[in-house]
């Protein structure tokens, strides 16, 4: 399903191989990744970056503090495009108006320097990003840690937030120039296999042996071809469970689709490694051997194939109690007693997000739930859009079937 390949490797013609009749430092300027970091970086060496990013984006949780720092630094206007969107929780009752106070000082902050303000309840942080800002050969820096839009051509970079406010006061993102590693995709996903499916088992094969830590992500291989554009969106989004540095795909008809359908054609151009591109480190995925997976706590990397986990259910679930009641003494959390008839029983289930909000997936589950019901009196079902504009229209255009909204949103 997923190798780890540690030794470096070349990708000629698009084939991996051990060898080529050029040296590694040249095939290291072919690859995407090259390209993209050393046409925004500002330093003229190119083993020293120094970047400055296309756009930025960051949401309610954070640019309140990451603008007011820049004010007090002396900043006097947005020098690039910065969008303040919401994150997945403006609609939680945390008390008082905290939420309310961060959108008015977002908006006349946008007005004041330049920015870009997008109202609660439309579109997430990563969704505005990707239908609005992304672009082929870009770079995007945000301060969510999910920022990240390969699979639309842009390598996007998620950071704390004086990163940020160093590129409001016209300064750069200092780093050496990292490491690329190969994630070369074969194969086709089976049937019921998902975007996370696939993300889960990446981390799961990585995040302990910091294999991909603080390394770009180059995805390329016939696999591609076979995802819908929400499906490596999906993926995409998850790299940074992995502890990677960014990520870049190759893009294709389905990419140029999905700025043609947001009507931004001019953000497509075809990306792709050269002849004969060389990267430190391969990771091989083959999609047609990717199972369902589940993620437990309390990382993404505590991960099994569904099949796995239910063969061996009271075992990995007795582990996860165990390491609550070590991390968190008072919380006596139990959860072997999910288990009912050879099964395990979950109490509720949220598609939504940046990740799981994606309109395929909305689809795939009013699929599944058509002429049914969740009903059953102990398990709820939440579906929130990631975009709530763009699901919307897709809904009137027939792009998904009727009743979808109704039959899926807030479902009990």
């Amino acid at each position: 399903m997923i190798t780890l390949h540690p030794s470096g490797v070349f990708l000629a013609d698009g084939v991996p191989c051990e060898a080529a009749p050029i040296s590694p430092e040249e095939g290291r300027r072919q690859t995407m990744a090259w390209r993209i970091l050393q046409a925004h970086n500002t330093s003229g060496d190119p083993s020293r970056l120094k970047i400055r990013f296309d756009a930025m984006v960051s949401h309610d949780i954070t640019y309140v503090g990451i603008i007011q720092q820049a004010r007090a630094s002396g900043m006097r206007e947005f020098p690039i495009p910065y969008a303040l969107t919401n994150c997945h929780n403006s609609l939680c009752a945390v008390g008082g108006t905290i939420n309310e106070d961060d959108h008015v000082f977002g908006l006349s902050a946008a007005k004041k320097y330049g920015g870009i303000y997008v109202p609660a309840n439309q579109s997430v942080i990563h969704s505005y990003a990707r239908e609005q800002m992304a672009g082929c050969g870009n770079m995007i820096l945000g301060s969510d840690s999910h920022t990240r839009y390969g699979a639309l051509g842009t390598m996007a970079v998620g950071e704390g937030g004086p990163e940020l406010c160093k590129q409001l006061l016209k300064n750069t993102w200092d780093i050496n120039y990292p490491e690329v590693v190969l994630v070369y995709l074969t194969g086709t996903p089976r049937k019921g296999v998902g975007p996370h499916d696939v993300a889960i088992a990446l981390v799961k094969a990585t995040f302990a042996s910091g294999f991909v830590n603080n390394r770009v992500l180059e995805f390329a291989g016939p696999g591609i071809a076979n995802l819908p554009i929400d499906f490596r969106n999906g993926i995409d989004v998850m790299t940074t469970e992995t502890t990677c540095l960014s990520s870049i795909w190759e893009t294709d008809g389905v990419t140029e689709a999905f700025y043609r359908t947001h009507q931004r054609p001019e953000a497509f151009q075809a990306l792709h490694p050269g002849k004969c591109a060389y990267y430190d480190r391969m990771v091989t995925i083959d999609l047609s051997k990717v199972e369902p997976m589940i993620a437990l706590p309390f990382h993404p990397s505590n991960a099994w194939t569904i099949r796995e986990f239910l063969d061996n259910a009271a075992d990995i679930l007795a582990k996860v109690e165990a390491d609550a009641q070590a991390r968190y003494p008072k919380a006596h959390v139990k959860l072997t007693d999910k288990i009912h008839d050879g099964g395990v029983w979950a109490d509720q289930g949220v598609i939504a997000g940046c990740a799981g909000g994606l309109f395929d997936n909305i689809t795939e589950a009013a699929d599944i739930l058509r002429g049914g019901s969740c009903g059953n009196g102990y398990f709820a079902l939440d579906v929130y859009p990631t975009s709530v504009p763009v699901s919307l229209e897709l809904t009137k255009v027939g792009a998904t079937a009727a009743q979808l909204l109704r039959s899926l949103l807030r479902r009990r």
